[in-house]
């Protein structure tokens, strides 16, 4: 009958007990080990975390409004793909095929006759305004 005791041998059941002293013992320390510092408090958030604290501005680059940004990223998801330097016609005919409503085609049939150089080019020129300094 096989034996069924749960130990491995004398030498190494010595070796495996020198190897987990310390932890048994409390002399090395182990990765249960409690942090003595307690974590940092700051007092700078607002009690009400859905309050609004920032200005008319947030998210919106100098020079810019908020509704400015929004037309200006309304523009450039129509204009996806278009391979600039690009002319009014070639515009009108790319937002057109990605299914643009006519307000925006109409508003890209405004465009002077000239060639644009990307999408920041053609926001500029439709009114959005366009940013004072790149972040």
């Amino acid at each position: 009958m096989p034996d069924k005791s749960d130990k491995h041998g004398a030498k190494l059941d010595e070796e495996i007990g020198r190897e987990t002293q310390g932890m048994v013992s409390g002399g090395h320390p182990t990765h249960a080990e409690e942090f003595k510092e307690t974590e940092p408090f700051s007092n700078d958030y607002p009690a009400d975390p859905a309050a609004a604290t920032a200005g008319d501005r947030e998210g919106s680059p100098p020079g810019m409004s908020a509704q400015d940004v929004e037309g200006r990223s309304a523009l450039a998801r129509m204009l996806s793909g278009v391979r600039y330097p690009a002319r009014p016609n070639e515009l009108v005919r790319h937002a057109a095929e990605g299914g643009a409503p006519d307000g925006a085609l109409d508003q890209l049939r405004t465009l002077p006759k000239r060639e644009y150089e990307n999408v920041a080019d053609v926001a500029e020129q439709l009114g959005y305004g366009r940013e004072e300094r790149r972040y």
